[in-house]
């Protein structure tokens, strides 16, 4: 008997490891074009166990010296407060302690104020707030690389490298590792027929060069180590999460990279307001409010960030946040105002993964939630509003959901209520995007451009758009605009698709051409399921909407019109409180937004903005009052999930 148990047992492990539960998206979305987006953010939710360390600290002006003295000594899971009052500084904020936070009184009460030059080089970074790692290898300088010889399945935990090429450190328990592979080509004729990663321009694949990532190694995902085996590489590496991407294969050859030394780990910002508008600009480049460099498992919370210029500068890529090579980050509860550039982004990822975006409000900022690579990202129910690309008073709007790197996949926009959800070619392409109960309205008084609520560039492939309620009635009067067809009505189509400029077929120029070239094309491969939409005025179920014939990838058609209320939260979160649950879709009726058929209601953000801070409905004008306690209560966190789960075997 004995025997025969040792002989099976092999076999009862490949089960259980194979076994996976069902996801909540599950009998919607096929395995292949979604993942498991209930841990994106800090694991088990941000802490609430953290005691105060020495003295509140009383406002002053001068460096921040004191306050950076005062993280810098602090024991795990603890804090350093701020009291209440305006604190002028000179220099920025900067820690790389593991487990400290740094919070004020409320952001009523404590202001940080920055003045010209009050910012840390932040890594190359710049950020007046800046948390980083005290191991800074990144893209441009990684400390370490070795080849990745086998394990490329889809959903695969185990993989297998080879001896260091660059460096000398051998990854450990808790290293983040980066995986890459070379891109499938240089030119169209090179098109794959499914998931094609090219980064030319020229009038190829983008409309500029580069992006992120190494150079020709666009397609990435950042993992952590969980084990790896003993001695030297060749190595087994036992990775958290499991392979994304199904099309990793050694014909690319795959690597690995990684830092010479561990992320920093559970710290926060929390209850503060930060001006910024008398710093705007870092030497020799941009500068953000808060930046993350090589952290995870950390948070920001209940703050309010001021970058507002009457006139923008003209630099670009500025942000209210920047995570940067980072992962597993909660931004949550906060109100972001404000443009300091032309080009400005609110939330901006930056080769940044598994991290979550939730019920923020973002008003009168260019882009308020961008993707500059990164995989499983979570953006959830958060407010835009007033979202204007250039110097006020502009005409062009971008997406409030922008993919604008060189490899972006598997991110869900859920529960959004904001202008609309836009990846572009800029630099590159995103797949495997869902978006699921959002409300995007696709314009705004005085906007002349851009006016598309889901706008999907050429060769942008297997996107989920499921359950959401698009478009401003009386102006959305065409269903799609795609790739090869006319352009003339994209301003006020639901759905641009397959395009290769902005509302504009590509001229193979300088704009790539339409995506129009192979049977897996962004339209082909667009899974549309439940949506309603001003166009129609009518929720669509339709079996021809659903990719189920497509010869890669395919989503069966759902067999029930019922869908989830979230494809990331188990439960309605508590603080939600007693506003209806799910607020968006084709099963919501007698909702509080005008002219969806009763389709949607304010969400807790939104409710904030419009009717606790008393925001103006088009989202002009000043700065307002903030704290997320006056709009969500205090609520405890949301619970960790189960562990120490078993398997029985029959």
């Amino acid at each position: 008997m004995r025997a025969r148990w040792l002989l099976l047992f092999p076999f009862f492990l490949f089960c259980l490891s194979t076994y996976s539960p069902a996801q909540l998206w599950s009998g919607v979305l096929a395995p292949t074009r979604a993942i498991d987006w209930t841990t994106a953010g800090v694991a088990g939710g941000v802490p609430a166990n953290y005691t105060q360390c020495g003295s509140t600290i009383a406002a002053y002006t001068g460096a921040a010296a004191t306050i950076n003295n005062a993280l810098a000594v602090c024991g795990p899971n603890t804090y350093v407060l701020l009291g209440a009052g305006t604190f002028t500084l000179s220099t920025g904020i900067r820690w790389s302690v593991n487990n400290v936070a740094l919070r004020g009184s409320g952001p009523t009460q404590t202001m940080l104020v920055f003045q010209g030059g009050a910012h840390d080089g932040c890594g190359g970074v710049g950020a007046n707030v800046c948390m980083i790692s005290t191991s800074t290898n990144d893209i441009q300088g990684f400390g370490n690389a070795a080849n990745w010889t086998a394990g490329y399945a889809q959903g695969t935990t185990t993989i297998t490298i080879g001896a260091n090429t660059t460096g000398s450190t051998k990854p450990v328990v808790g290293t983040a590792l980066f995986l890459d592979q070379l891109n499938d080509g240089t030119t169209r004729s090179q098109d794959t027929n499914g998931i094609f990663v090219c980064s030319t321009g020229g009038g190829q694949c983008t409309q500029s060069n580069g992006g992120n990532g190494r150079s020709g190694r666009n397609q990435q995902e950042l993992v952590t180590v969980t084990a790896i085996s003993a001695g030297a590489c060749p190595c087994t590496v036992t990775i958290s999460p499991g392979l994304y991407m199904p099309n990793w294969r050694s014909g690319q050859t795959p690597q690995a990279w990684w830092a010479n030394g561990p992320y920093l780990t559970g710290v926060g910002l929390e209850s503060v307001a930060i001006d910024v508008t008398q710093d705007t600009l870092a030497s020799g480049g941009s500068v953000q409010a808060i930046a993350f460099f090589n952290v995870t498992d950390s948070w920001v919370k209940n703050i309010r960030t001021d970058r507002h210029l009457a006139t923008a500068i003209s630099n670009s890529g500025v942000k209210h946040i920047e995570l940067y090579q980072s992962k597993h980050i909660t931004i949550r509860d906060s109100y972001f105002f404000g443009r300091g550039s032309v080009d400005e982004y609110g939330v901006g990822f930056w080769d940044a993964s598994n991290n979550l975006i939730e019920n923020n409000i973002f008003q009168t900022i260019g882009t308020p939630m961008i993707h500059e690579n990164g995989n499983g990202n979570v953006f959830g129910y958060n407010f835009t509003i007033d979202n204007w690309w250039g110097n006020p008073p502009g005409t062009w709007a971008q997406g409030s959901i922008y993919g604008h790197g060189s490899h972006e996949h598997y991110a869900l926009a859920e529960g959004n209520i904001a202008y609309g959800l836009e990846f572009e070619n800029y630099f590159g392409h995103g797949f495997f995007v869902t978006a699921f109960r959002n409300r995007f309205t696709g314009f705004q008084a005085g906007n002349l451009n851009q006016t598309v609520p889901m706008f999907i560039y050429g060769l942008n492939r297997y996107f989920n758009i499921v359950g959401n309620v698009l478009g401003t009635s009386g102006y959305h009067t065409t269903y799609q605009t795609v790739g090869g067809g006319s352009a003339a009505s994209c301003l006020t189509s639901i759905y641009a698709i397959g395009l290769g400029d902005n509302c504009n077929n590509g001229d193979g120029s300088s704009k790539p051409l339409d995506d129009t070239l192979v049977s897996n094309t962004s339209l082909t491969t667009l899974m549309r399921w439940g949506n309603y939409d001003t166009a129609n005025s009518a929720n669509r179920f339709l079996n021809a909407e659903v990719p189920s014939g497509i010869s890669l990838y395919a989503n069966p058609v759902p067999a029930s019109q019922t869908l989830p209320a979230s494809f990331y939260l188990p439960t309605k979160p508590v603080w939600w409180s007693t506003m209806p649950w799910p607020p968006i879709g084709p099963d919501v009726t007698g909702g509080n937004i005008a002219n969806v058929g009763g389709h949607a209601y304010l969400t807790p953000a939104a409710n904030c903005y419009l009717n606790i801070m008393g925001g103006p409905a088009v989202g002009t004008g000043s700065i307002l009052s903030f704290d997320a306690t006056a709009c969500y209560g205090n609520p405890s966190p949301r619970p960790a999930p189960p562990t120490g789960l078993t398997a029985v075997v029959q």
